[in-house]
């Protein structure tokens, strides 16, 4: 009882005079709810290429563990200081190649910094506000991002030199189709069509028909989301 009633005095009441108890829960559960749905965000609306469901599962131990430096540096200057130390052993080296992934990290270390500042408010509108903004983006700005998922790189080499029948054949399966290039070849035609498909049944067909055409037609597609139509 002695232990206890020492833990109390000594450790919980010191706790309870810089960071009152109330206080520490609300800013918790304000932060984890704003990082979760940050992270809904992310995976319906996000243009990474990588798994955005498994990198966006680091948003909340980072806002969380930003929270908790925050909260230990206000809470007294000599920790603050063996802090800065403690951090400076530590060197992150996680290559991020995509701009978007390091945005979205930066927005969880803010709701994370805010979190531990005791400004839930603040964090909830700024959150709310740079929500409604990027959303605004996607909708109004990123027309044609969405309409590139869908674009294709299409190289055919064949040995018939009907061009008509190639477009054709393209023509009637995708939504789009666009000639870039014309090689004439001794042997045929070397050709490179940017093209639009909404399915993979679409791209299934095309390889059926294409390859049908005759035996020493050869083709590529390789997706190209960058493509501008």
């Amino acid at each position: 009882m002695d232990i206890l009633r020492k833990i109390q005095e000594d450790y919980i009441q010191e706790f309870n005079n810089n960071i009152p108890i109330d206080e520490f829960i609300l800013n918790i559960l304000v932060t984890a709810f704003l990082v979760t749905l940050l992270r809904l965000f992310y995976i319906h609306f996000g243009t990474s290429i990588s798994n955005r469901r498994k990198f966006a599962n680091n948003f909340l131990p980072l806002a969380l563990g930003t929270l908790l430096i925050i909260m230990i540096v206000k809470s007294s200057i000599a920790l603050s200081l063996g802090l800065v130390g403690a951090l400076s052993i530590v060197r992150f080296r996680a290559a991020i190649k995509d701009p978007e992934e390091l945005t979205f990290l930066l927005l969880s270390i803010g709701i994370g910094l805010a979190g531990g500042a005791n400004q839930p408010i603040l964090a909830i509108v700024a959150f709310a506000a740079i929500l409604i903004l990027l959303f605004a983006n996607r909708l109004l700005g990123g027309k044609e991002m969405f309409k590139g998922d869908n674009r294709l790189f299409v190289n055919i080499h064949t040995d018939i030199k009907d061009l008509n029948t190639i477009t054709k054949v393209l023509s009637d399966t995708f939504t789009y189709v666009e000639l870039k290039r014309l090689d004439t070849l001794d042997t045929g035609l070397d050709l490179s069509f940017i093209c639009k498909a909404e399915s993979l049944d679409q791209l299934s067909t095309a390889k059926d028909r294409i390859t049908a055409i005759s035996e020493k037609t050869r083709l590529s597609i390789v997706d190209q989301p960058d493509l501008i139509l």
